[in-house]
């Protein structure tokens, strides 16, 4: 699902059967992933004191080895984007109002509703989903979105938008979601005080490193040798660093924690039953507002991915720092992802089968075998 089939950059005859042109990481990446996945778990279970070594240094509240996937994770995907058409996104007043009204109203109203209608009993980790919902995707979506051959430019701007409004809003959202919301219901409140500065710290590394590292590459790649050789020979070399990047920061978080998910697997089901509610209506819903507002299919899947990812690292970090790195609340941070990254790679099979049937004729929907532009 990399930019093109194998490292040339051109994508093989139109008779070759699909999953021949796919290459072998593209292919079973599902495989990878559960993997990774389970790799993660196990170490996380068979190696004592891994969690402690893992989470010893920290950037931006995020554990060394989980900032440098996502930083590896980031960097093609943000080096693919055109930033000269950013004003093609900016200037689309329906892409942009829905994705607010989707990200920061939709979203954190739906995961408060299903995690009280669904966790009534379990006060630690409806909060703990509540703070998953606040945490509107800046990271790891631009990956789902590159996969389903969304629209690159568009998730930049959207990500982008989601990091100023995460600065300005989380706190705020989660005062009212946890506290002022639930007492004028008449529902149990609870109290919590999140870090401004931890918010900020964590957009400026985990947006905009990779974002001006990718600015810069394109810039002066382009510059110096060109569009053509920068798209087709440089880009194809980079592009599977991403999902490198996105299996070895999925096997760190696993193995982080790894004791803290298997050590409690009837509350893991508890908190998994929320999510995959919330995911599967946030992308459904989302996508189908797309082709009501004629978005075309590329925008349509950016705007269902941006609403329905997460900012899982930022979730599990506000958790710990506020709860404890042994509450309920940061078991709900650590299962979203257990059921985030299976569900929405999912979601990425749903969205390809859809571009095929339902925008016959639409110039953004990828061609037979290829899985990104």
């Amino acid at each position: 699902m990399s930019d093109v089939v194998g490292e040339t950059g051109v994508a093989p005859a139109a008779e070759a059967p699909v999953l021949q042109r796919l290459s072998a990481l593209d292919r079973f990446l599902p495989v990878w992933i559960v993997a990774a996945m389970a790799l993660g778990l196990l170490l996380g279970r068979a190696v004592p004191g891994l969690d402690d070594a893992l989470s010893a240094v920290e950037v931006g509240n995020v554990s060394l080895p989980i900032a440098i996937g996502l930083l590896l994770m980031m960097y093609p995907v943000l080096a693919k984007v055109r930033y000269s058409e950013l004003d093609r996104v900016t200037g689309d007043r329906r892409l942009l109002g829905a994705s607010l009204v989707l990200n920061w109203l939709v979203g954190p109203a739906l995961m408060f509703a299903l995690a009280w209608l669904l966790l009534p009993d379990l006060p630690e980790y409806r909060a703990g989903l509540v703070i998953v919902g606040l945490a509107r995707c800046i990271a790891m979506v631009l990956i789902w979105n590159d996969l389903s051959c969304g629209d690159r430019e568009a998730a930049a701007v959207l990500v982008a938008i989601n990091s100023v409004f995460q600065i300005l809003a989380f706190a705020a959202l989660g005062w009212f979601y946890l506290q002022a919301l639930p007492g004028w219901l008449g529902l149990a409140t609870t109290s919590a005080e999140f870090s401004v500065w931890a918010i900020v710290l964590s957009v400026l590394v985990f947006l905009g490193i990779p974002l001006l590292a990718g600015f810069l590459t394109r810039t002066v790649g382009e510059r110096r040798r060109g569009r053509d050789w920068y798209e087709g020979r440089f880009l194809p070399r980079i592009g599977p660093i991403a999902l490198y990047g996105l299996l070895f920061t999925i096997v760190m978080l696993f193995a982080l924690q790894g004791e803290a998910i298997t050590s409690q697997p009837w509350d893991v089901a508890r908190i998994a039953l929320p999510l995959l509610a919330y995911f599967s209506l946030m992308f459904g819903g989302s996508f189908l507002l797309g082709m009501r507002l004629r978005l075309g299919y590329a925008k349509t899947a950016t705007l269902a991915f941006t609403a329905a990812g997460n900012n899982f690292e930022l979730a599990i970090a506000v958790a710990i720092g506020t709860f404890g790195v042994t509450s309920g609340q940061a078991l709900a941070g650590v299962v979203g992802p257990l059921i985030e990254v299976p569900v929405l790679v999912a979601l990425v099979y749903v969205a390809l089968w859809a571009a095929r049937h339902w925008f016959p004729g639409d110039p953004t929907v990828p061609a037979p075998g290829k899985s990104s532009r």
